[in-house]
């Protein structure tokens, strides 16, 4: 009986590292993402990062955007949801613009999805400051207010660091996804975009434990 019951209490205790393990497995580097050769910076250095690149020309993007925005609602709150905008072409920079200006004057949950379906819903040609003028205004910010944001000299300090962390990022394509700055994730090597999604959480999941282990360590 003591026996058994030895044997029972050791399943208990080897359990969580074989599911542990099986974990570990479930999503390789290299095959389901990529591991940076470089960890970038992040935006918050106590909660793990979670980037989006995209652009509001993209239309897979704007695809990706109906699993994206109720999963990123539901985030754990060690978890910190950004966005890089693509602007690796001159003309894709007004998109970069529209949404850093959207950004700096808090208006982005009123414009980022009408901005999306004007172009890829309505076919609306939004190519230039001018065409992005109706969007904020309706968002209640002056259009002198909105061309002064878009113009400024910190707006193109923010592009021009976009650019740099799409080119750390190592980014072949958009959408795709980085974790803490570590992971690169894309459609291509997750099989989709829930499968982006899946990768994600399991790279989150790899992050907490790594930051409880840090802990428990010190």
């Amino acid at each position: 009986m003591l026996r058994r019951f030895a044997s029972y209490m050791l399943l208990l205790v080897l359990l969580p590292v074989s599911l542990g393990c099986a974990a570990e497995e479930k999503y390789s580097a290299g095959v389901h993402y990529e591991v940076l050769p470089q960890v970038m910076r992040t935006a918050d250095p106590d909660k793990i990062e979670v980037n989006e690149m995209f652009s509001y020309h993209c239309g897979h993007c704007f695809n990706f955007e109906a699993a994206l925005h109720p999963w990123s609602q539901n985030l754990g709150s060690d978890v910190d949801f950004q966005r890089t905008p693509a602007a690796w072409q001159p003309s894709l920079e007004v998109y970069a613009r529209a949404y850093y200006t959207a950004v700096m004057l808090g208006v982005l949950d009123k414009v980022h999805e009408p901005i999306f379906e004007a172009i890829h819903v309505r076919r609306q040609p939004v190519q230039t400051e001018q065409a992005l003028v109706p969007f904020f205004s309706a968002a209640g910010v002056d259009p002198v207010k909105f061309s002064q944001t878009f113009n400024s000299f910190g707006m193109t300090s923010m592009v021009n660091q976009g650019k740099a962390k799409m080119r750390g990022y190592r980014t072949q394509g958009t959408p795709e996804m980085v974790v803490n700055g570590k992971y690169r994730i894309s459609a291509a090597m997750a099989g989709g975009f829930e499968g982006m999604l899946r990768v994600a959480d399991f790279l989150i999941e790899k992050e907490r434990a790594a930051r409880a282990s840090a802990v428990a360590g010190k």
